[in-house]
C-alpha cells in the first residue's frame, strides 16, 4: 500500500504533529518525493525565519493602550460581594 502525503501533513511533521509511525513514513516519502522534498526544506527555511522575528509595538500602540487602560473604569470598584 502506498501513502500519498500532502503539504498539510509535511507541515504537521515540521511541527512535530505527527505519530512516531506516520513521522517514519513522511521521512521515508521525502526520499523519494521530489516535490515534497522541496516543499519541506522551504518550509523549514520559512519556519526558522519566522523563529527568528521578533515584533514589537511601535510607540503610539503602547500609549494607546496605556491610554485606554487609565480610562477604563476599574473592575474592582464596581465589584460587589455576595452577601
Amino acid at each position: 500500500m502506498t501513502t500519498t502525503f500532502t503539504r498539510d501533513d509535511i507541515i504537521r511533521y515540521v511541527y512535530q504533529e505527527t505519530s512516531e509511525e506516520e513521522r517514519a513514513l513522511i521521512e521515508q516519502t521525502l526520499l523519494t518525493e521530489a516535490d515534497l522534498q522541496q516543499f519541506h526544506e522551504e518550509l523549514l527555511d520559512t519556519k526558522s525565519d519566522l523563529d527568528r522575528l521578533r515584533v514589537f509595538p511601535s510607540e503610539r500602540t503602547i500609549q494607546n493602550i496605556l491610554s485606554y487602560s487609565r480610562n477604563f473604569p476599574s473592575v474592582q470598584s464596581e465589584y460587589q460581594p455576595f452577601q
